[in-house]
């Protein structure tokens, strides 16, 4: 007896449909004029900072912000406009295998290179220690940013992290703290648990600021589609306070799915491009390490099974997260890079994060695996919905008893209901 035999039950029909998400962005094209702008704004000391022949080190991190290449291709060219003298640093822990090489081709996938960019790119995961804080934690620090940079400019996403809360989560904070600080950084703090970020980020953070010649950030916020919607210079006096503004203003944009509840939560395509945790918990409901919801705020929509079909081709191998879902395709697994997921969970000290869940072969398999788990659903009258990513909320599927629970002034039908189709290798149809 193979596992056909939970493939019992009709399915139930579904339908596209689209969600109303916040839609604040800059234009295409307008990326260069945006950053221009926020550098020229009054306070930010731009001018003052970047004079001819100033090394400026600018950080890029690795969480494929929207338009990223686009941003740093327009920094470069204000500080050249100075006469300052541009490098771009890795900054981003112990992703990409935590080699300099890794974290290299990791940029590249993004347009990162020194050929797009106008500059060199500097990667290497030696650190500085610039000194301690609290009881005896130790504060790293990118070597070549502090020691061939006359001033460093971090320019990050803030948003909420997936993996705890508090008044500032990941931001320009977090980058200096944990994406400069390399894999010694990431270590670091990891080894204190997530329960401690929320204090400890803006603690060595403050710290850096105080070491290193930080003149200012550059802080993004993405609107609910993933596109930029943000671009603001913020001095340095100011980081800690604006981010914790913008953080606010970042939640606000936050797609995620409507509904009250989801029986099964089905993702295409899971990767570090996605989310640092794959897929986004804040999205899927899930909590790694029990921080993020609590009795008052609990995850909503409640998702009761998450099947995951794939890994994202710019993730490189890396699976961190597939543990997150409870029933994964082999294709999935067969993509991991044991190297690169590994590495990534023993640094943030979530063995959980890369373990494999039920693996099956096909989506009606794995369909029927995730309705075979659960509680008081029937096959027939399951709430079904399939999105592309945590990223991409605005068009997706949902089985008819879920549609009939969606708030129609958010949420547009695009098409009649019809079944869920499948080709004949037992696969979703596009």
């Amino acid at each position: 007896m193979g596992l056909e035999v939970f493939e019992r039950g009709e399915l139930p029909r579904w339908a596209p449909v689209r969600q109303k998400l916040d839609a604040e962005e800059i234009p295409t094209g307008g990326v260069g004029a945006a950053v221009a702008a926020a550098l020229a704004r009054p306070g930010v000391g731009f001018e003052a900072a970047i004079t001819p022949g100033t090394r400026v080190a600018l950080t890029a991190g690795s969480r494929g912000i929207d338009r990223i290449a686009e941003v740093l291709a327009a920094v470069v060219a204000e500080v050249k406009r100075l006469g300052g003298e541009p490098f771009i640093v890795p900054a981003m822990g112990s992703h990409a295998g935590a080699t300099a090489e890794g974290q290299l081709g990791l940029l590249a996938h993004y347009g990162v290179t020194p050929e797009a960019m106008g500059c060199p790119i500097r990667s290497s995961m030696e650190t500085v220690r610039l000194g301690e804080v609290e009881d005896g934690v130790p504060v790293w620090f990118d070597r070549i940013a502090y020691e061939q940079a006359d001033v460093v400019v971090p320019i990050g996403r803030v948003k909420p992290h997936t993996d705890f809360r508090g008044p500032i989560e990941s931001g320009l904070c977090k980058m200096l703290a944990i994406g400069l600080g390399k894999q010694k950084g990431a270590d670091t703090f990891h080894g204190r648990g997530f329960a401690d970020f929320h204090r400890l980020i803006p603690t060595v953070a403050r710290y850096t600021l105080a070491q290193v010649a930080i003149p200012f950030g550059i802080a993004l916020v993405e609107n609910g589609y993933s596109r930029l919607a943000l671009v603001e210079a913020v001095p340095a006096a100011r980081i800690e306070a604006r981010e914790r503004e913008l953080l606010v203003v970042a939640r606000e944009k936050m797609a995620g799915l409507p509904g009250e509840a989801i029986d099964v939560l089905i993702v295409d395509e899971i990767g570090k491009d996605i989310s640092g945790s794959g897929a986004d918990p804040n999205v899927i409901g899930r909590d790694p390490f029990g921080l993020l919801f609590t009795p008052e705020h609990p995850p909503r929509p409640a998702v009761q099974r998450v099947v995951f079909r794939d890994l994202t081709d710019a993730t490189e191998g890396n699976a961190t997260g597939i543990g997150l879902g409870d029933v994964v395709l082999r294709r999935a697994v067969a993509k991991m890079d044991p190297v690169q997921t590994y590495m990534n969970n023993i640094t943030s000290k979530n063995p959980a994060g890369a373990r494999i869940p039920i693996t099956a072969d096909t989506d009606r398999q794995a369909i029927a695996l995730a309705l075979a788990t659960c509680v008081r659903v029937q096959p027939e009258t399951s709430r079904l919905a399939r999105i592309a990513n945590t990223k991409r909320l605005e068009d997706f599927w949902v089985s008819e008893p879920l549609l009939a629970e969606l708030a129609p002034g958010n949420v547009e039908v695009l098409g009649d209901p019809r079944p869920i189709a499948f080709d004949a290798d037992g696969m979703l149809a596009p």
